[in-house]
């Protein structure tokens, strides 16, 4: 029986990997030192185990901390981990800014959720309405080998399997590939754009036209749009929204936008994650 130490169980991400390791067969230990944390915990009847004990004593330590933490708790804990277990993180940001200590007698993993897709389909209003996953409704993981052997890669992807259940499928990537997915892609340019669109839909609100007509005209767009474009439907847009599309991406967007996406942006978006004082939601 593999044992697990949790660093961070009571946090955000932490809960939600809390609840799902309460329903395995895994010996866990978790760990938290927040007061909000520490609630968060007793309220689901966990009882936070002894910190030096528990790294000492696990096959598979995760960290679960905030970006902004994980080099200080790596440096504390990676040096106490027994030969031959793997140490487990959950976002490329801290690694690629060599944020954790390495050793060569112990194996590095990172995994990450693709949260439900918005084409997921769920039998159950709850499964339709997890939106982050790990409850009820399907997801894929990226899961990255940072070092060690391939057996560490296979005890990573059991592991979050479990951790993010339920799971579709697990997608293999390089670190770098990750941090290109992430911040890049979701973060710096999609979420961006979210935010710019919500703008938009608050903008026309204040103007005077109807919150609910905003709001139904622009997420009914905006699932048919992406549906077009990543090729859910068979279909196209109408020859107008072409044309106002390409009138509009240089108005929004400057020249030379997909140096986002270039190895040396993507490092100093992370130091920006890594050395920023508000945690990463």
């Amino acid at each position: 029986m593999r044992t697990i130490t949790l660093i961070g169980a009571g946090g955000k991400m932490g809960c939600r990997l809390t609840d799902n390791f309460l329903k395995t067969e895994y010996i866990v230990h978790y760990l938290e030192v927040s007061s909000s944390g520490l609630e968060n915990l007793s309220r689901r009847g966990v009882t936070v185990s002894d910190a030096a004990l528990a790294v000492s004593a696990a096959d598979v330590v995760i960290l679960a901390v905030p970006d902004v933490a994980i080099g200080a708790v790596a440096r504390d804990v990676v040096p106490r981990m027994k030969p031959g277990a793997l140490l487990l993180t959950l976002d490329p940001a801290a690694p690629l800014d060599n944020q954790l200590p390495h050793r060569e007698d112990i194996g590095c993993v990172i995994a990450h959720p693709c949260h439900p897709s918005v084409f997921n389909w769920e039998p159950t209003e709850k499964g339709f309405r997890d939106f982050y996953g790990g409850i009820s409704a399907k997801q894929a993981i990226v899961v990255a080998l940072m070092w060690g052997s391939e057996g560490y890669y296979d005890l990573g992807v059991e592991v979050s399997t479990a951790m993010y259940a339920p799971v579709s499928r697990a997608h293999r990537v390089t670190l770098e590939q990750m941090a290109m997915l992430e911040p890049a892609l979701v973060e710096t340019l999609a979420q961006t754009c979210m935010e710019v669109v919500k703008e938009g839909h608050d903008h026309l609100v204040a103007a005077g036209v109807p919150v609910e007509a905003v709001r139904d005209f622009v997420l009914g767009h905006l699932r048919i749009q992406i549906a077009v474009l990543f090729g859910e439907v068979n279909g196209t847009f109408s020859d107008a929204a072409y044309k106002i599309s390409k009138r509009a991406k240089p108005v929004l967007f400057k020249e030379n936008w997909q140096k986002i996406f270039e190895l040396s942006d993507i490092r100093e978006q992370v130091r920006d994650i890594t050395a920023s004082n508000t945690p990463k939601t």
